[in-house]
């Protein structure tokens, strides 16, 4: 969870905290020092100027970010309601004990491990769609339709069964990014110039008050019926999956970078809101299975990227590419990081529900977490202060005996 508002009434009723945001260690670090960056000087900036200017003023991202890799926020005044409300939520974030992310240690380790200064404790289980995929075997429904909120269009699979191998640019800017009208014509353009087969993703709502999208999507299709292909919406794991598709034009949100990221296709980032400036620069400066095209929409542009993707660049970008992606799949495999993390972190969830279930009114129960060992703290008026450890293999029990054994340790004062 990330609210205020729930962070305030758990405290109050003594629930433990624990928040899962929806990006990654870089974003969310980036995001946390907002008040920081403010106190410094280094936001807001006026308009388009220096945007090239380096960020100094985040630990462990001096190097990396410049003013134009910021999220959208920072363009905005320091009294505007939005730029108040993430400050806010920053702010309380911290009071989180624990802290949940959908990423992988080797991706983003230096973060994560900086990010250990504002929570006790912090679980990495990333990639989370390739984890789900590791618990579910013999589920007969696709993974990618878990917790959808469009109908995939699965004809663009026959199409891609038709396409030469890593031949196909897949083209999708999410569930929320819009385009103008002049902004999907040098997309179309740039693509069908740079002479690429493409599967694009065209949602009803994509471009921004036009009421003849139909019309004009249709005409786009006929004049590029034998090299595009174009969909309401694309089952997006199983199409990075696919043999045919050799790089992903993308909005750089953070589930559609893990995703690509896992399946080993290099990325074109077009970024613009929350956290997506900060993806796509990791992306093409720090993990380098990308090239970044935040700031402009110029079909010469868009033709020249998918060209280095596609041909130019792409023996450099897929040695990144590819080991990064094996990376990827050992975290989730059996008694990989993430898998291990996912683990732990059920454990603990379920020994604190126990151990708020056997409190008495005279005790306070409490959990904090040493190492690989699980440290119940007991305090009450009339017992001074102790504390004992239980191994990992104690966790594997019944949970009706772990219960029944929180119960007498309490009730004897141990």
């Amino acid at each position: 969870m990330d609210s205020c508002f729930a962070i305030d009434v758990a405290e109050e009723l003594g629930v433990p905290i624990i928040t899962f945001p929806t990006h990654g260690s870089h974003g969310m670090w980036t995001i946390m020092h907002t008040s920081n960056l403010i106190e410094e000087g280094e936001v807001p900036f006026q308009g388009e100027s220096d945007m090239d200017k380096p960020i100094t003023s985040i630990p462990g991202m001096e190097s990396l970010l410049r003013r134009r890799d910021l999220p959208g926020n920072c363009r905005l005044e320091v009294e505007n309601p939005l730029m108040e409300f993430i400050i806010s939520e920053a702010s309380a974030m911290k009071r989180a004990s624990t802290l949940i992310l959908n990423t992988f240690e080797e991706l983003e380790a230096p973060i994560i491990a900086r990010l250990g200064s504002f929570f006790d404790k912090i679980y990495a289980i990333g990639p989370l769609h390739a984890l789900l995929k590791t618990r579910i075997k013999d589920s007969s429904q696709p993974i990618s339709s878990y917790g959808i909120l469009r109908k995939d269009d699965s004809s663009c699979m026959a199409w891609l069964n038709s396409q030469p191998l890593s031949s196909v640019i897949y083209v999708s800017f999410g569930s929320v990014v819009g385009l103008s009208c002049d902004q999907l014509m040098e997309f179309w353009h740039g693509l069908v110039n740079s002479g690429k087969p493409f599967l694009w993703v065209v949602r009803p709502d994509l471009i921004e008050g036009n009421e003849e999208l139909g019309q004009m999507l249709e005409e786009l299709e006929q004049a590029t019926k034998e090299r595009g292909y174009m969909v309401s919406w694309a089952p997006q794991e199983e199409v990075l999956a696919h043999p045919s598709v050799a790089g992903f034009l993308t909005h750089s949100g953070w589930n559609s970078t893990l995703e690509s990221i896992f399946e080993g296709v290099p990325m074109i980032c077009w970024p613009q809101v929350a956290d997506q400036q900060v993806n796509s620069r990791c992306v093409s400066e720090l993990w380098r299975v990308g090239f970044d095209m935040k700031d402009t929409c110029d079909r010469f542009i868009i033709e020249k990227m998918v060209r280095d993707l596609m041909e130019d660049k792409r023996e450099e970008i897929m040695r990144s590419t590819n080991e990064i992606a094996r990376m990827a799949r050992g975290s989730v495999m059996e008694n990989g990081p993430s898998h291990c993390n996912l683990e732990s972190s059920a454990r603990v969830a379920r020994l604190l529900k126990m151990s708020r279930e056997v409190r008495s009114s005279e005790l306070e129960t409490g959990l904090s977490l040493s190492g690989d060992r699980v440290i119940p703290e007991v305090t009450s008026p009339s017992t001074p202060y102790k504390a004992w450890s239980i191994p990992c293999a104690f966790l594997e029990k019944d949970e009706k005996q772990i219960r029944n054994s929180f119960s007498f340790l309490i009730r004897s004062g141990l």
